[in-house]
C-alpha cells in the first residue's frame, strides 16, 4: 500500500518539476513555446498517462486483494487519491494559461510585447491632432452645406424627371430622393465629396409589396441567407379576398364574376418583369437595369439645363454618378433604388454604396436604416456638450482609413464599421464624456473599439436588436425586437480577407501620426486642397 502512494508522489512530483510555468525566465515570464518544448511536453504528457493507467492497475488489485482488510487503511487509500487528484487537477489548470491568455484580447497583449502599435501606444500627439481636427472640420462645414445645396437641387430635378419618363401606368412610381450618409450627417472627409442618395418607389395600382424581414436566423428564410436582409413580393390588391378565383390564372376567359367588372384592375395580369424568374420576387439585377435605363433617360431630358457631365461611375450599381464641373471639380452621387418598408423610414436597398453592386444575392435586398442613424446623430447632438469631439473622431479615423487604403488597397473594413462603432460608444458612454477636451481618449476609444471588434470578428449593428437605442429614435418595433446582426459575418471564413483587414488596420496605427502631420501641413499651404 505504502509503495503505491509513494509511486504516486513520484509521478505527481515528476509533473510538478516538469511544468513549464516553473522553470520562468525574463522576469517570471514563461519561456518561448517554440516547436520542440511543445513536442517535449506532449511528450511528457504521455508518459504520465501511461504511468497514470499502470498505477490503476496495480492499486485495482490491491483492492480486490484488500476487500476485507481494516477499514482504516481503505479511507488513508482514498484520502491519498483525493490528495493527488487535487495535486493533478491545480497543475492541470495552472497549465492553461500557457496556451491562453487571461485577457480576453489577446492579440493587443501580443502587440505590446513586440513592435505592433495598438490604440493604446499609437502616438498622438495633442497639438498636431488639434490642428487636424480644426483643419478637418473647418474644410469640411465649408464644403458640405454648399454640396448639399447643389445636390439637394440636382436630385429634385432628376426625380421629376424621373417620374415622368416613368410610364405610371404601367411602370414604377418614383418618389422623392432621401438623402442619407456622411455628407449629409456631416462628417464626411476628403474629395471627392460622396452624397449618398435614397430613391424610394412603388408598383403602379393596384398592385403593391409584401414584406419579409430576416434580421437573424430564421426558419422561412432561404438557404445561406444574409442577415439583415428581407424579401420582396409582388402582389395585387385585394387577391387575398375569399372565394373570388376571377383573376387566378387558371380561369377561362369566359367566367363571369359577380364581385368585379371586366374592367376591374384585378383582371390584369401581374407584372412581372422586374421578378425573379418564375416567381413574384423583386429581383435587384432586373431593377438595377430598369433604374439605370430610367436614369440615363432622366438626365437626357434635363441635361441642356445645366453646364456640367454626367457619368456612370460603375455599371453594377443602379445609380452611381460622377459630376465633373467645367472648374475640374467632381462630386460623386449614389442613387439607390430602394423599396419602403411598410410605413417606416427603413428601406430594402439594391446596395448599399460600399458594395458597389457586390453585396447579397438576389432575392436577398439589405434593409437600411441609415435615416434612424442619422436621426441618432442628430439625437445625440442635443445632449452633448458644445464643441463635442464626437464627429471629430469619426472624421480622424476615416480620414486615416482612406489614407491606407489609397497605400495598400481595400480591405473588409468601410466607414459604415467605423460609424457604427462610434454609435455603440455614444450609446454607452456618457454625454458629458464627448466634450471637446476629450478628443484624444475618445479617439484611443473608437480605435480600440474597431481593434477590439476586428479581434472578435463580431461588430454588431447599433440598431438591429439594441435596447439601448433612445426611444425618441423611433426605430421599429420589430428592427429593435430583432435579433443581432454582425457585420463582420462576412470576416468569419474568409481567412485570407480577414488577415488582409487586421494588416489594414495595424498599418494605419502605425502611419497615423505621420499622416495626420501631413494633413495638417498640407491644409496650411493649400488650404484648399485636401
Amino acid at each position: 500500500m505504502q509503495g503505491a502512494v509513494a509511486r504516486v508522489c513520484v509521478v505527481v512530483a515528476a509533473a510538478i518539476l516538469n511544468h513549464p510555468l516553473l522553470l520562468t525566465q525574463d522576469n517570471g515570464k514563461p519561456p518561448d513555446q517554440d516547436e520542440e518544448l511543445m513536442a517535449r511536453m506532449q511528450e511528457h504528457e504521455e508518459r504520465l498517462r501511461r504511468e497514470q493507467a499502470r498505477l490503476d492497475r496495480e492499486l485495482s488489485q490491491l483492492d480486490s486483494e484488500q476487500g476485507e482488510a481494516d477499514p482504516g487503511e481503505g479511507y488513508s487509500w482514498y484520502f491519498w487519491s483525493a490528495v493527488s487528484f487535487a495535486v493533478f487537477f491545480a497543475v492541470e489548470v495552472c497549465r492553461a494559461p500557457a496556451g491562453t491568455d487571461a485577457d480576453p484580447h489577446p492579440v493587443e497583449d501580443e502587440d505590446e510585447r513586440g513592435s505592433h502599435v495598438t490604440p493604446r501606444t499609437v502616438a498622438l500627439d495633442k497639438d498636431v491632432l488639434s490642428d487636424f481636427c480644426d483643419k478637418c472640420a473647418y474644410a469640411s462645414a465649408r464644403n458640405h452645406w454648399r454640396v448639399r445645396d447643389f445636390v439637394g437641387g440636382f436630385a429634385g430635378e432628376l426625380a421629376d424627371s424621373l417620374r415622368n419618363v416613368c410610364d405610371g401606368r404601367a411602370d414604377m412610381e418614383v418618389g422623392d430622393f432621401v438623402g442619407i450618409g456622411s455628407v449629409f450627417e456631416s462628417w464626411e472627409v476628403g474629395e471627392p465629396l460622396t452624397c449618398d442618395l435614397i430613391a424610394p418607389f412603388l408598383p403602379p395600382g393596384p398592385y403593391s409589396f409584401q414584406f419579409h424581414l430576416w434580421c437573424g436566423p430564421r426558419r422561412d428564410a432561404a438557404p445561406h441567407t444574409p442577415p439583415g436582409c428581407g424579401g420582396i413580393k409582388m402582389s395585387r390588391l385585394g387577391e387575398e379576398e375569399e372565394g373570388c378565383i376571377c383573376g387566378s390564372p387558371d380561369m377561362g376567359e369566359d367566367v363571369l364574376c359577380m364581385l368585379h367588372r371586366e374592367d376591374d384592375p384585378l383582371k390584369k395580369e401581374l407584372p412581372l418583369e422586374l421578378c425573379c424568374v418564375d416567381t413574384r420576387s423583386l429581383a435587384k439585377e432586373r431593377v438595377v437595369k430598369w433604374f439605370q435605363l430610367s436614369v440615363t433617360r432622366a438626365w437626357r431630358r434635363i441635361s441642356h439645363k445645366y453646364d456640367f457631365e454626367v457619368t456612370f461611375r460603375h455599371l453594377d450599381a443602379a445609380g452611381a454618378l460622377k459630376i465633373r464641373f467645367r472648374s475640374g471639380k467632381a462630386v460623386l452621387v449614389n442613387i439607390i433604388p430602394a423599396v419602403r418598408f411598410e410605413d417606416t423610414d427603413a428601406y430594402f436597398v439594391s446596395h448599399f454604396p460600399a458594395d458597389c453592386g457586390t453585396g447579397s444575392p438576389d432575392p436577398c435586398w439589405p434593409v437600411s436604416l441609415a435615416v434612424y442613424e442619422g436621426s441618432l446623430l442628430e439625437h445625440f447632438s442635443k445632449l452633448l456638450p458644445p464643441n463635442s469631439c464626437h464627429l471629430h473622431c469619426l472624421q480622424t479615423v476615416t480620414f486615416l482609413h482612406r489614407k491606407q487604403a489609397a497605400l495598400t488597397g481595400p480591405s473588409g473594413l468601410t466607414n459604415y464599421h467605423l460609424k457604427t462603432a462610434l454609435l455603440h460608444l455614444l450609446l454607452t458612454k456618457r454625454p458629458s464624456e464627448w466634450g471637446a477636451d476629450a478628443t484624444e481618449r475618445r479617439l484611443r476609444d473608437l480605435l480600440g473599439f474597431v481593434h477590439a471588434s476586428l479581434r472578435e470578428k463580431r461588430l454588431h449593428h447599433a440598431l438591429v436588436g439594441n435596447r439601448n437605442v433612445p426611444e425618441e429614435v423611433r426605430v421599429p418595433e420589430a428592427i429593435r425586437a430583432a435579433q443581432p446582426v454582425n457585420l463582420l459575418q462576412g470576416l468569419v471564413l474568409q481567412r485570407k480577407r480577414y488577415a488582409a483587414t487586421v494588416g489594414h488596420f495595424d498599418e494605419m496605427l502605425r502611419n497615423a501620426p505621420a499622416l495626420m502631420r501631413e494633413y495638417a501641413r498640407t491644409q496650411r499651404q493649400h488650404p484648399t486642397a485636401d
